[in-house]
């Protein structure tokens, strides 16, 4: 076992105004990935503002005080550089990787649209990005089978008024109802260096890296009045299974069976990640061997199981399954339910164990092998867990996770009475 999943150096540091700055230098290659992580996702949205986390992941994109609109994209790529952004419930991401000479200029572009976005945002920019975002909901959501089970599972696992009832594609009745000055208050309350973690990975050392962040971060004033998300931690059990039928335009019955588990970054939630590569991740796991090769009812590539990674509540464990030619839900959602079941009774083995920590190294160390992928994990535990450091620990306590640990947190958090399970059925067949 790995003393460390972290072994190359991390240095820090807070800006006056509460930047916080993370680097990892390795000269391996001539390149940077700069990484802004900021603490604002669907969790922290007030009611009647669902979405606004997500439509800013495409308004940074559209011109700040000195960028015109598209050239941030323009002026990375053209470097030889690439970037994205990410929303989810818990925060948003921004990111990039240039070649090391160009640090400058992607820390220059990041400071200028964390500080100068509102006085560059204008209706016609917002009404454009706004329809942008329902046709994205339309392609990714609405008019893909199985489409919007997220959407379904969501609030079928968290309670209305819970931060994470809704998903970050939000609402497109409050998109619509929001005016300008809605939407610029909502960054200038949150996109405020002291809600933000920068982190740069690869060809450059941490006092250059941390004398150009404060060179272009080190003027921004910081946000004294920073609303907190609720708290969501603590999610009552009804003691109640929830059942949700939907007939749609698909191309066989599929049924997702979902639980609330615990919180990413908790000792129970590396246990429910080694559970779940148990259960669903490949060949070799449980729904694979019954479902699948066994009981011949799903079919093969469209049976697994996996955790959301949400740090601020009970995090989801999801099993699916879709059905073979003549196998109806029922029978499917029977099949995923006894599996699930079995976990809490039927040992998992040595075999199964050694399997399911080998494929979970291997995708620690997949993300590790890349500037971008090391520069993202070191902002999510700076801003989630306020140490990057501790991402050091994730691998180490997933492969210290036992046999015994599975079946007792499969008995305490995967019961029939508090489980959701979300059924398709094609619509010649309802």
């Amino acid at each position: 076992m790995p003393d460390s999943g972290y072994p190359w150096p991390i240095e820090t540091t807070r800006l006056d105004n509460g930047l916080r700055v993370v680097v990892s230098e390795d000269r391996t290659a001539p390149a940077v990935a700069v990484n802004l992580w900021y603490d604002v996702g669907s969790r922290h949205e007030p009611a009647g503002q669902s979405g606004f986390a997500h439509l800013f992941e495409h308004l940074m994109f559209e011109g700040s005080v000195n960028v015109a609109k598209t050239e941030h994209m323009k002026l990375i790529q053209g470097a030889g550089g690439s970037l994205n952004a990410t929303t989810n419930p818990d925060r948003t991401n921004y990111f990039e990787t240039v070649p090391a000479e160009h640090l400058e200029l992607a820390l220059w572009l990041e400071a200028d649209r964390m500080g100068g976005l509102v006085p560059a945002l204008t209706q016609e920019t917002l009404d454009n990005q706004r329809d942008v975002v329902k046709n994205e909901r339309r392609q990714r959501y609405e008019n893909v089978p199985y489409g919007d089970a997220w959407l379904r599972l969501l609030p079928m696992l968290y309670p209305p008024g819970h931060p994470y009832h809704h998903a970050t594609i939000g609402s497109m009745a409050d998109l619509n109802a929001a005016d300008l000055a809605t939407f610029q208050a909502f960054h200038q309350t949150y996109y405020a260096p002291n809600n933000a973690v920068l982190t740069v990975v690869g060809d450059a050392p941490a006092a250059e890296v941390f004398a150009l962040a404060d060179k272009y971060f080190g003027a921004l004033p910081a946000r004294a009045d920073i609303p907190p998300a609720p708290d969501g931690r603590t999610v009552t059990p009804t003691g109640q299974p929830v059942r949700e039928t939907v007939t749609a335009d698909v191309p066989a019955p599929r049924v997702y069976v979902a639980h609330r588990t615990y919180p990413f970054g908790s000792p129970g939630y590396d246990v429910a990640t080694v559970l779940a590569t148990v259960l669903g991740s490949g060949r070799g796991s449980r729904l694979y061997q019954r479902l699948a090769d066994g009981e011949r009812i799903a079919q093969p590539d469209l049976v697994g199981a996996y955790g959301v990674d949400l740090a601020h509540a009970p995090a989801p464990l999801i099993a699916t399954a879709t059905a073979r030619p003549g196998v109806t839900a029922e029978r499917l959602a029977e099949g995923l339910a006894e599996v699930v079941d079995e976990l809490a009774t039927v040992p998992v083995t040595a075999a199964e164990l050694d399997r399911a920590k080998a494929l979970l190294s291997t995708s620690w160390w997949r993300q590790m092998a890349t500037v971008d992928g090391r520069a993202d994990t070191l902002g999510r535990y700076a801003t989630q867990f306020g140490d990057p450091a501790t991402a050091g620990e994730r691998l180490p306590a997933l492969l210290a996770v036992t046999a015994e640990q599975i079946a007792e947190a499969a008995a305490e958090v995967l019961g029939a009475a508090d489980r959701a399970t979300l059924s398709y059925l094609p619509e010649e067949t309802a």
